[in-house]
């Protein structure tokens, strides 16, 4: 087999107009996926950040259920002591002990009064982390399900379209090794600077198939004869006529 190099411009052209048809067949493909794949993976790392959240509130719900059992003990000691402390006082022998063990008991007192506003100020932040908690679950919820349904429509598409991808993602390097390495780089330039990936376009009722801008008859002739390549002065596309753009088919 001759290298690509030896082969005429016409051949030349018509590898680049296969290489081009296979490209638009698996853009196609592409197009029908959409942004499906981008939100699939969007909500995934959505969901994973919600549950993130979800597992730190419940955490900090159960350091607060822990400071306020502690709270509680130290309530239980307070009075335990008060209780102590009162019966002291009943065996008192002067006034200096009965002072200190009335300051002893208020000083308990206060401590007892200072773990219940702590309890108080505890459960009311469990209250706010319950909520906090209740709608990150109903937003996990919620992209679970919109995440079934995206999934669901991609796994659709890709069923539809595997046979077909694997296809002509089989014949694409195949393609590629046909086209002048030169023709290539230009190729792969232009295709990057369009959205619709069109770097190979027929002229078509007297206009350019990439921008519509009009080709001289003269350049029309010249790119008949396909002697060389041409491109259109406009969009810098690859010209190729009609007729060999026809002849070029893909399956």
């Amino acid at each position: 087999m001759s290298k690509v190099a030896d082969f005429s411009v016409e051949e030349k052209l018509s590898s680049l107009v296969r290489l081009q048809k296979i490209n638009s067949k698996l853009d196609e493909i592409q197009i029908l996926k959409g942004e499906l794949p981008m939100e699939v993976k969007d909500l995934e790392d959505e969901i994973e950040g919600l549950h993130a959240r979800q597992t730190r509130i419940e955490e900090e719900i159960n350091g607060i259920t822990e400071f306020i059992e502690q709270k509680k003990e130290a309530i239980k000691e307070a009075q335990a002591l008060i209780k102590k402390y009162e019966k002291q006082s009943d065996n008192v022998k002067n006034n200096r002990e009965f002072e200190a063990i009335n300051k002893e008991m208020e000083m308990q007192q206060l401590e007892e009064k200072l773990n219940e506003k702590h309890i108080k100020d505890a459960t009311e932040e469990i209250g706010e982390k319950a909520k906090m908690l209740e709608i990150a679950k109903k937003a996990v919820g919620a992209k679970e399900t919109n995440l079934a349904g995206k999934k669901s429509e991609l796994e659709k598409i890709i069923a539809e379209t595997e046979k077909e991808e694997k296809h002509f993602n089989k014949h694409i390097n195949e393609a590629r090794e046909e086209v002048d390495e030169r023709l290539l780089v230009s190729y792969d330039r232009i295709r990057q600077n369009y959205r619709n990936g069109l770097a190979v376009v027929p002229v078509e009722r007297d206009s350019c198939g990439g921008c519509y801008h009009a080709i001289p008859p003269q350049k029309q002739s010249e790119i008949k004869l396909r002697k060389k390549v041409m491109v259109c002065e406009n969009c810098g596309r690859i010209l190729v006529d009609k007729d060999l753009n026809d002849s070029i088919v893909v399956k």
